[in-house]
Parts: C-alpha cells; structure tokens; sequence
C-alpha cells in the first residue's frame, strides 16, 4: 500500500465525522450562517441599500433582500469590476468566474477569500465521503483527469478572471498534482477537439484509476480512445475504479458509458456551479446529493408554482417537503444575495437533507400550457429507451406550433446508437410514458389539443457537429434538454437523418 492510500483513510474517517455532525444539524447551521452573512455584509454597499442593520431573524431578511438574479446584481458587479471595494461583499473578490449565461450573456461572478473554500474543499470531501464509505482508495495512488477550463487567467478590473474550472485548477493541493492529467499545458489549449486528442495522447499507457468531467465529454473522450486503440476502455485503463461527474442529469448517459468502459464502475455525482458548490453524492449506489449546509451559504427554496408570482413565497430549509419541486435562491459569502441560481430540485430526504436537480426553471416545455420539466423527460425517455433495447447518445425537445389547420405537437430531436426496430412504435410508447409523467401534457392530448409527439433522428456525431458550428464544443458546454421556442430546432435542420 503506497503513503497516499495509507493516509487517505483516516483523512477520510475524520471528515466523514464532522459531515456527520453537520448533517445532524443542518437546520442550526443554516440559521448561523444566515446571521453571520447579514453581519459580515453589514457595511458593504448593498447591506446598506437593503438595511442589513435592521435584520434580526429570517422574516426580516426576507422583507430586506429581494430574490435577484444576475442583471440585477449587475449595478453592484460593474462597480466591483471598476475597481470599488466593500460592494457586494467586504474587501474585494479574489477572482470573477467568467460563465456565460442563456440570458445575461458573459457573466463575472465574484469570488471571494472565504467563499473559495466553499469549492475547493467540497470537491474533496466528496471523494473522501466516498472512501470512508467504500474504503477504496487505491485510485490515489493512480492518475486522475481533473479536466479544466483554461487556467490562464485575465484581469477584469485588477481581479483574476477566467472559467472557474481554471480557477480552481489553480488550487489543486499539491499532493495531488503528481497524479494529475492532462498537464497544465494541455489544460490552456483552446480548441476543443485539438485539446481531446493531446488528452489521449497523454492518457494512453497510463495508470487511470480516476476520470471526471461532464457525462457528455466522458462519451467522446472514450469514443476517441476506442477509435484509436480498437478496446474497450477497461483494456485500456484496468485499474480505472471511479468515475467523477455532474453538470447535467448521468442517467441518459450511464448505460452508453459503462458499455464504452465494459464493466460497471463507481461513479460519484457533483452538483457544482460558478455561484457556489451545493451538493455532492456522499454515498455511493443511494439516491439523492448532500446538500452542502455548513459552507458558507445560506439556501432558500421558492415553489415552482410560487414563481409566477410577483411576490414569490421563499421559505428556509426547516420548512422544506419532499418529493415538492423548488427554485433554489443562495445568498453566499461570495457576495451574492437572493440569487436565484435557475435550477429546480426537489428533496428526497430531510434526515440528512438529500435533493435531486430537476432541471432548470427556463429549460421546460410550456407552449400549450403543459408545463414539461426536464425530469419528465429524462425518465420517459429512459423508461422507453429500456423498453425498446435503445440506446440514446443525445436529445432536445422543442415545441412545434402549427398556424394552419393542422395539430400542434412536440417535436424530439434524438441521436440513437441504435436506431429502434419501429420509429413509429418508439415514438408511441414515448409519447404514452411522458403522458404518465405529466397529467397536463395527457390532458392536451386526450382533449385532441395536441398531436402525439414526433422524431427526427439526428445522423451520428450529429449534434457534436452542431455544438462545433456554434463553437461550443467539449468542455462544460451542455446542450439544452428543453426549448420553449425553436431557435436550437430550426439550427438542427441540417443534422436530421433523412
């Protein structure tokens, strides 16, 4: 057993036990950090717009700070990027993480002393809660993909910039550094596809024991080591035990990429974000990501349905249900203050607090009233895909409004590995298990309002043609599930198998 395995377990142990103990009161620390956030903030330009000094509990909080998001904030990040101090939060940022946003265009957001804590050490935990849950630390010792935007950083008002998976490639402690790939020069190279094939270059004759990054760049990073060796990735890599992913839903892509590896492996499931790290996979095989309580951020959850509302009803973690589908609002040390993040989850344990993402608050079907989120999609397609021994390289779904006499439906737009036996008698059971998921969507169609709906199959490698048109590929870009309009259905014109 070599040093880095022998000193991972008890390392592991120990923080195990202290997220034990966080988890048992996660609701206590939640309401400390809420006061401690108000406190640290109180002299800052915003505390001072919104009356920190008057905010005794949660109901004042609430009155004080409205639910924001990014172009709301942006009054108080074009005065940070100016070069102003104590504006958001005390001092100034250490870093922007630069993200591009689906309505805000290029986003800057801050990054501060205390909140970097918040993603460096999440990442961790999450693969020390895997070892004192499997006592498998072996891949310590082996070679891990830490795939990264680029590190190189510019300065946006005298402060550090670029993607936050640059930034925190930065921070990777040093102990890891010998086993980290691809090397830091790989890391800076821009071009997606260029950057693939130095990553095999310098992945192929290695000890992988660990691979992370999102489910889609996985799929064409073995892609690309099968078409260039001819073996399965288990020949390639067999020590390889732990896949690390996260960033969109793993179940449409976990039955393609285990195939493509020849045996099942351990997977841990991260749900991170530029704003702040919410939740990790604490044990492996069980439903549901820890929710991160006691780092720094402070969670409030809005109903789905309360949303439409002008005065939307926000309430804390104590009052959370089950199984009830919410708009998750942060308010961090990093600065950010009723920051609705634009992701729908949904708890599945509140002994400790565990949720699922559901999808994202502006990615779902709604044109004819039906309201179709991505997780009715998700396991509709699943479900079918099973049915039918298909298996699914990737989907979207866009509405189809029809201004003549015909029907409107919706329209799914899907790149099979396998083509189905019958496109009709998929598309059918399709329709039939989205109906079971979603009793407005059967509604519309039982009321002969909508057509059932139809397929386009998209060519192989098409919608990787697409998102490299659009200079998109690889990396942390993710194409959308759901479209309310047809921008993303009209550009997939071309890639439609004829």
């Amino acid at each position: 057993m070599k040093l880095k395995t022998l000193f991972a377990k008890p390392f592991a142990n120990y923080i195990y036990s202290r997220l034990s103990k966080d988890m048992d009161h996660a609701v206590e620390n939640q309401e400390l950090i809420m006061k401690q956030l108000v406190k640290s903030a109180r002299g800052t330009v915003f505390g001072k717009d919104h009356d920190f000094a008057s905010i005794k509990s949660y109901d004042d909080f609430r009155l004080k700070v409205p639910v924001s998001d990014y172009e709301e904030l942006k009054k108080y990040i074009e005065l940070i990027k100016e070069g102003k101090q104590n504006i958001l939060w005390k001092g100034k940022p250490i870093y922007f993480a630069k993200t591009s946003g689906t309505t805000s265009g290029v986003k800057y957001i801050p990054i501060t002393k205390e909140s970097i804590a918040n993603h460096i050490n999440t990442a961790r935990d999450a693969l020390l809660c895997y070892i004192a849950q499997t006592g498998n630390a072996g891949f310590t010792d082996g070679k891990m993909i830490f795939l990264s935007g680029s590190p190189t950083l510019e300065r946006i008002g005298g402060i550090p910039t670029g993607r936050l998976s640059g930034i925190v490639n930065h921070h990777i402690p040093r102990y890891l550094r010998s086993n980290q790939l691809p090397t830091f020069e790989t890391n800076c190279i821009e071009d997606w596809e260029t950057k693939l094939d130095k990553i095999v270059e310098e992945t192929l004759g290695q000890n992988m024991t660990l691979i992370s990054g999102i489910p889609p760049w996985m799929q064409m990073y073995f892609d690309r080591l099968q078409e260039k060796t001819g073996k399965k990735i288990m020949d390639i890599f067999p020590n390889l035990s732990l896949i690390v992913q996260g960033g969109v839903n793993f179940d449409p892509y976990k039955k393609r990429l285990f195939e493509s590896i020849g045996k099942k492996v351990d997977y841990i499931e991260l749900y991170p974000a530029s704003e702040g790290f919410i939740a990790f996979q604490d044990r492996p095989g069980e439903e549901g990501l820890l929710l991160n309580t006691n780092s720094g951020i402070f969670y409030e959850f809005i109903p789905v349905e309360e949303m439409i509302k002008g005065n939307p009803n926000r309430i804390s973690l104590k009052d959370v249900e089950i199984g009830k589908n919410y708009v998750l609002i942060i308010n961090s040390n990093a600065g950010l203050w009723g920051y609705n993040l634009g992701d729908t989850i949904k708890f599945v344990s509140k002994n400790p607090y565990r949720l699922l993402v559901t999808g994202r608050l502006r990615h779902f079907i709604s044109a004819f009233g039906e309201h179709v989120i991505a997780e009715e999609v998700d396991e509709a397609l699943l479900k079918t895909a099973e049915e039918k021994n298909v298996k699914i390289v990737e989907f979207t779904v866009a509405p189809k409004v029809q201004s003549n006499d015909g029907k409107s439906y919706h329209e799914w737009f899907i790149e099979f590995e396998n083509m189905p036996d019958d496109l009709e008698s998929f598309a059918c059971s399709l329709d039939q298990n989205l109906r079971k998921k979603n009793v407005y969507y059967d509604d519309l169609i039982t009321g002969n309002i909508l057509e059932s709906l139809h397929i386009r199959p998209i060519y192989k490698n098409g919608f990787i043609e697409y998102m490299r048109s659009i200079d998109k590929l690889g990396g942390q870009n993710k194409l959308p599930r759901l479209s309310n309009d047809r921008t993303l259905a009209d550009a997939l014109e071309p890639f439609i198998l004829s």
